[in-house]
C-alpha cells in the first residue's frame, strides 16, 4: 500500500508530495520545490521520523518552482532526478527562468544524473506497489502524470487543477494537445480517483470531469 504526505512549499505554492511504500518503507519525493531551509528541514524531518528510505525523486515537469530544492534532495539522498526526456531542456535552463521568477539561488541542473521515463511505464516503489506514468504535454514538454491504481490517486503536477488546468501560454505550452491528453490520458481513470494537483486544493477525476469548464 502506498501512502501519500503532502507540503505545500515555496512563494509559488507548490504542492510536493512523498510517496511510501508501507511494507517496505522505501519513498519517492516529488516535485521537490522547496525554495527555504525550514520547507527542506520539515521533509527531511517527516522522512527520518516515519523511517523512511527515499528511493527515487520523481518529476512531474521541470518548471523552477517544482524543481528549486531538486539539487539539494537529488545530492542528499544520492538519487538521480527521474522525468520524461523532453523536460531535460528546462534542466538547463533553471537559473534563467528562477532569476526571473524570483528563485534567485537556483542553478542550472542538467549535471544531475538523470533517469528518463517514457510514457506507460510502471515503476515499483518498495517490493510490489506500481506508479505508472501517463504523458501529458501541453502545459510544457516532458510532463507526466503518475497513477497509483492501487490506492486510486494520480498526481497530475500543472496539467489539471481543481476547476482548472494549467497555462499554456509559457515556452513549450500547447492548449490543445493539453486538453486532448487530459481527455485521454487523466479522464479515462474512473471517477473516483483522487487528483493531487501540483497547486491549489485536491479534487477527484469526477468533479473535473463535470465541473472543469476546460473539460466539459
Amino acid at each position: 500500500m502506498i501512502k501519500v504526505k503532502q507540503f505545500t512549499v515555496n512563494h509559488f505554492e507548490v504542492n510536493c508530495f512523498v510517496l511510501w511504500d508501507d511494507s517496505t518503507r522505501q519513498c519517492a519525493i516529488v516535485d521537490p520545490g522547496a525554495e527555504a531551509s525550514y520547507e527542506e528541514a520539515q521533509i527531511d524531518q517527516f522522512i527520518a521520523d516515519n523511517g523512511l528510505v527515499p528511493s527515487m525523486v520523481l518529476l512531474t515537469h521541470a518548471h523552477v518552482d517544482h524543481i528549486a530544492g531538486l539539487r539539494q534532495v537529488c545530492e542528499r539522498y544520492r538519487l538521480p532526478v527521474t522525468l520524461h526526456e523532453e523536460g531535460a531542456k528546462l534542466l538547463r535552463q533553471a537559473e534563467a527562468y528562477g532569476s526571473l521568477m524570483g528563485f534567485f539561488n537556483v542553478s542550472n541542473m542538467d549535471d544531475l544524473p538523470t533517469r528518463f521515463i517514457q510514457d506507460g511505464e510502471v515503476l515499483r516503489l518498495g517490493d510490489a506497489e506500481e506508479i505508472e506514468c501517463r504523458y501529458v504535454p501541453g502545459h510544457c514538454p516532458g510532463s507526466m502524470a503518475y497513477v497509483l491504481p492501487g490506492e486510486k490517486v494520480v498526481i497530475t503536477g500543472d496539467a489539471l487543477f481543481r476547476g482548472s488546468i494549467g497555462r499554456t501560454d509559457l515556452p513549450g505550452g500547447d492548449y490543445r494537445l493539453l486538453i486532448d491528453k487530459l481527455h485521454t490520458r487523466i479522464l479515462t481513470l474512473t471517477d473516483d480517483y483522487q487528483v493531487l494537483p501540483g497547486h491549489g486544493e485536491l479534487s477527484t477525476v469526477g468533479e473535473e470531469r463535470r465541473y472543469n469548464g476546460f473539460l466539459v
